[in-house]
């Protein structure tokens, strides 16, 4: 409970952000969906936004609370997006892709002006690795790339869903969760996977956030980029 006080909280304060007349991202997991929710009352009370959906079950919550939405075929410039992260380290590089959606977000991340990344305070992290890397990969090629990222020294498990198949993600794309421990270097990381034929795209998120909202109980920190 105070941990979804404190996503609450976190996400409350993005709210700061938000103006007039903007296209806001509206990003997945459970701290942007308080940000969603926040957000339909606003549009409730006449602010006038339209959302563009890092995911189906943001773009259904958003249309649930009549949050107008666009698209990226209407509109590829995109004032601020506002999403959560499973880590966020003093250089604003993020590990995302715990909800299974980061290929969606990241693309939405790279059309906007401001990402705000919104989180309770365990999601701060010196070194980014100690949550597993979501690698989001082509069936096809599933194998062979699981190979690869393990002989980069990372220990590689496909995800699976609650019936324990083949997690598919909005794209019809696999993930592999691959656990790296503590990154030195997560930009090398970050090259060498997106060099990688098979992959489709990766959870390391790095010059895209410009700032993070935490909350520690009822106080919320930010860190700039």
């Amino acid at each position: 409970m105070a941990n979804d006080q404190e996503k609450e909280a976190a996400a409350r304060a993005s709210l700061e952000f938000i103006e007039d007349g903007q296209v806001v991202g509206l990003g997945t997991g459970s701290t942007a969906a308080f940000f969603i929710k926040l957000l339909g009352e606003k549009v409730k009370a006449g602010l006038r936004i339209r959302g563009i959906p890092t995911s189906i079950r943001s773009k259904e919550l958003a249309a649930s609370l009549g949050i107008p939405l666009t698209t990226l075929d209407e509109c590829q410039n995109i004032d601020v997006t506002v999403d959560g992260a499973d880590e966020v380290d003093p250089q604003l590089r993020l590990i995302k892709g715990g909800g299974g959606a980061m290929l969606r977000e990241k693309i939405v991340a790279s059309a906007t002006k401001k990402m705000v990344v919104v989180a309770d305070a365990s999601k701060q992290v010196q070194h980014l690795g100690k949550f597993p890397l979501p690698v989001e990969v082509i069936g096809f090629a599933q194998a062979l790339v699981a190979k690869k990222i393990a002989a980069m020294g990372a220990r590689v498990e496909e995800r699976k869903d609650a019936s324990g198949k083949s997690y598919i993600t909005d794209e019809h794309h696999h993930i592999l969760d691959c656990s790296f421990g503590e990154m030195k270097d997560p930009d090398r990381i970050a090259r060498e996977l997106s060099e990688m034929p098979g992959v489709v795209e990766h959870g390391l998120f790095i010059g895209m956030a410009s700032v993070a909202l935490f909350a520690r109980g009822s106080e919320i920190e930010k860190w700039t980029r």
